[in-house]
């Protein structure tokens, strides 16, 4: 696995659009199309798609929410081709060290549907902990970095 990450540009936010993920998972994250619209209208939101060499795999967003003032991973996805190989983990891990080194030793949260069991273990098996509050009808969890 070569994972990195690429900026949304106009070669790939098509194909961003295009990653869809798996059945039964639509209703755990927002299109990519809807994320890609945020980040044109909202401040410090950074899209980010994911590759594994030159195959785009996912797509991710983070950054400071202005309700809160906390960074957040807001959004982590998977196409459906790729799931159950280890990208959304690595991609998590990656993500960490990027944010480690723009911000230094914060906390980066994030939050998911009750639902969701495999975010739930995923985030788990990374450091993140539920801190017991619900936003957006979402748990939400912090890993302390």
């Amino acid at each position: 696995m070569n994972l990195i990450f690429k900026e949304v540009t106009k070669e790939n936010w098509e194909e961003c659009i295009d990653l869809k993920v798996s059945k039964g998972q639509e209703d755990f994250v927002a299109p990519n199309s809807y994320s890609l619209l945020e980040a044109n209208y909202e401040e410090e939101l950074y899209p980010l798609c994911i590759y594994d060499g030159q195959t785009m795999v996912g797509f991710l967003m983070y950054g400071k929410d202005e309700e809160t003032d906390n960074l957040w991973m807001c959004r982590l996805m998977i196409d459906d081709k790729y799931q159950k190989r280890g990208y959304g983990k690595a991609a998590v891990v990656k993500l960490l060290d990027v944010v480690r080194e723009k911000y230094g030793n914060i906390e980066l949260y994030t939050s998911f549907e009750p639902e969701n069991i495999v975010a739930d273990k995923l985030y788990r098996s990374v450091g993140f902990k539920k801190t017991g509050e619900i936003m957006w009808e979402e748990l939400v969890a912090k890993i302390d970095l």
